[in-house]
């Protein structure tokens, strides 16, 4: 698997993803979605891969979560970027320097081809601040999919 090459993921590699997204989310009220995006479109050419993880946050109905606790690890694989991003509610629970430092683990993985390793490790992690942050209450439901989006 190259994500930074001409394959991104294979469906096995994403329901790997989706399926640590799953188990993570069994004991938290968080979501956490992934969304890989293949290239920029000529209008956002000059747009910060930062922007754009932001925009794609808000495109995926993040925003909406009941306790706004979602995080979305985005990649701009054209680019060769990634971004992390919480909601509200997580931000004022997590550390900035808890963000920074998990990219640059993640960024490890990446360097290394590890992807599907690193993006499931961003997963794990974020997984375990939210799950003592943001335990699992009675009757919460899943409100976003955990399937990886390609773009």
């Amino acid at each position: 698997m190259s994500l930074f090459g001409k394959e991104i993921l294979t469906k096995m590699e994403m329901d790997t993803i989706a399926a640590t997204i799953s188990g993570v989310e069994r004991e938290t009220i968080g979501e956490i979605r992934v969304s890989v995006q293949k290239s920029r479109s000529f209008k956002n050419r000059n747009t910060p891969v930062y922007e754009l993880a932001v925009a794609n946050f808000y495109e995926l109905g993040m925003d909406n979560t009941k306790d706004k606790t979602g995080v979305l690890i985005y990649l701009l694989v054209s680019d060769k970027k990634f971004q992390i991003i919480g909601d509200e509610g997580i931000n004022k629970r997590v550390s900035k320097e808890f963000w920074d430092v998990l990219a640059l683990k993640v960024a490890e993985y990446f360097r290394s081809n590890n992807f599907v390793e690193g993006i499931c490790f961003a997963v794990k992690e974020v997984g375990t601040v939210l799950k003592r942050e943001f335990p699992m209450k009675s009757g919460d439901t899943n409100e976003l999919s955990n399937d990886v989006v390609v773009s």
